[in-house]
């Protein structure tokens, strides 16, 4: 039976799932759940997932919800065959300017290993790297994505989900998110790294937090750039991942970038009809 996604491009972590999918050539059949529409409450919906949250993954008789432990067993579960894996480490190895030789070289790996061991967004075999892996997705949770979702929330995306604004959380939001920020800079993305903990393809860390920060492609303009344009390494390392998963990164946020457009004419609107209110003469003077 071919495995089942169950996601809303909306969700961050469901487009991690899906583009990590894509990317891997990993045979799979995306089942949408309308977060807006509330068909992540639904009792079919909570029978995969009781939680009622998104992603969830139907693998056979095997369900699993959790963004990180879904990509963690898609990284062991599906391994790909070596004929295929190369054809895709190839189209890395061209995007970045090296020869698949000069890569080997460099490297010091035959090619089983790379292949098996360092294809895009796999869970590393070797422990200590794994181990690595699994510290920088413990911690997204209760930081990145913490700050992040708040803020976008409550800055944004609120309404749409039957929500008011709250600018106060949005404020104490984006301390959580600009800490995040620093600590990534100074922690994994130290000197010339391309991707986190210096590695030379992206892990699913890079993936699921990448696709985190990429929803702050839904606030203004300015909000996005005053809390973004201090952090250069990470705007790089976010066009590294866009770069590396390309086309599926830029296609599965396609979604992300039609709300975008929306919202942001929807400000426009507003600013211009407060505007105009603010030049209508006052009849009582």
């Amino acid at each position: 039976m071919m495995l089942r996604v169950y996601a809303d491009r909306m969700s961050q972590p469901s487009r991690a799932i899906v583009i990590f999918c894509k990317v891997n050539g990993i045979d799979f059949e995306e089942v949408r759940i309308d977060i807006v529409k509330r068909q992540h409450l639904s009792p079919e919906f909570k029978e995969i997932n009781p939680m009622g949250q998104v992603p969830a993954i139907v693998d056979g008789r095997f369900k699993l919800f959790e963004s990180h432990a879904i990509l963690s067993y898609l990284s062991c579960a599906f391994p790909g065959v070596p004929d295929h894996c190369f054809l895709r480490l190839s189209s890395f190895v061209e995007n970045n300017g090296y020869t698949l030789s000069g890569l080997l070289d460099t490297l010091e790996a035959d090619k089983f290993y790379l292949v098996t061991h360092v294809l895009y967004g796999r869970y590393p075999a070797d422990l200590f790297t794994r181990a690595k892996i699994q510290s920088i997705l413990d911690w997204h949770h209760s930081n990145l994505r913490r700050g992040a979702s708040t803020f976008v929330l409550n800055r944004a995306l609120g309404p749409g989900l039957g929500l008011p604004l709250n600018p106060q959380a949005a404020n104490e939001a984006e301390k959580i998110l600009r800490a995040s920020l620093s600590k990534i800079e100074s922690l994994w993305l130290k000197g010339n790294a391309k991707f986190l903990s210096g590695n030379f393809q992206p892990s699913i860390a890079d993936l699921s937090l990448v696709c985190e920060i990429m929803q702050l492609e839904v606030v203004d303009e300015k909000d996005r750039d005053r809390i973004l344009g201090p952090h250069p390494r990470i705007l790089q390392w976010i066009e590294n991942v866009k770069s590396a998963t390309s086309p599926h990164f830029e296609e599965v946020h396609g979604f992300l970038y039609k709300v975008k457009a929306r919202l942001h004419s929807r400000l426009a609107n507003t600013k211009r009809n407060d505007t105009q209110l603010s030049m209508k003469p006052n009849p009582k003077l």
